[in-house]
């Protein structure tokens, strides 16, 4: 089996009460964990991969918008 190395880019949308925008900003950036593999063995043997590192590259807040 080869190895391959892929960018992957996802975004959420995290909803969060907070005192201010700056905090909101700060918790979700700290509180959010890592991407982590969620494949089963079944995954892995039927289509025969294999996860072997997720290094999160990015964890930045891009807008903070306050529900009204």
């Amino acid at each position: 089996m080869n190895t391959y190395k892929a960018v992957l880019v996802k975004s959420y949308i995290v909803e969060i009460k907070a005192e201010n925008k700056e905090e909101a900003s700060k918790y979700v950036e700290l509180y959010t964990g890592d991407i982590k593999d969620i494949s089963t063995i079944q995954d892995r043997e039927k289509f025969s991969f294999e996860i072997t590192n997720i290094d999160v590259q990015t964890n930045e807040v891009i807008e903070i918008i306050e529900n009204l």
